[in-house]
């Protein structure tokens, strides 16, 4: 199992995901149509010239979802029942075709769960960042975490 159990979470716990993955147009247009999202800032690159970016900015729900996905190897793969909630999302800095992103997960807060014995729940910080080391995309996450198995 990749993932940690419950227990294996401490309070201040930092990973920093090896997994990198460079964003292309084609996740762009793919996100944004499977999304039905048709907004010209993502898929229009004759509308985004006249911009202040001059290109299409990546779909921002793909980065958050990027650098979530990025951490789940080392943190919640196999052993997650569910996400509870996700607050405090911020983008700092735009991402474009081409751009980098890399993620880095610390515990916040780990607490067992008062209605699943078998359970726990952890609050994670992601934070994406792009090849410049620039912060693009952070969040704090709730997520139920299955105890080790006795």
């Amino acid at each position: 199992m990749a993932g940690q159990w419950f227990e294996a979470f401490e309070v201040g716990q930092v990973f920093a995901h090896e997994i990198r993955r460079t964003v292309l147009e084609s996740d762009n247009m793919w996100f944004s149509n499977a999304t039905c999202n048709p907004a010209a800032i993502h898929i229009d690159a004759a509308y985004c010239e006249g911009t202040e970016f001059g290109k299409p900015l990546m779909n921002s729900i793909f980065s958050l979802g990027l650098v979530i996905g990025l951490s789940v190897q080392d943190t919640t793969l196999g052993t997650t029942v569910a996400n509870l909630g996700m607050t405090d999302v911020r983008f700092a800095h735009p991402v474009f075709a081409g751009d980098t992103l890399r993620s880095q997960t610390t515990v916040m807060e780990v607490r067992a769960s008062k209605s699943r014995p078998n359970a726990g729940i952890v609050t994670f910080l992601h934070q994406g960042f792009n090849q410049r080391g620039q912060e693009v995309v952070t969040c704090t996450r709730q997520a139920l975490m299955l105890r080790r198995p006795t």
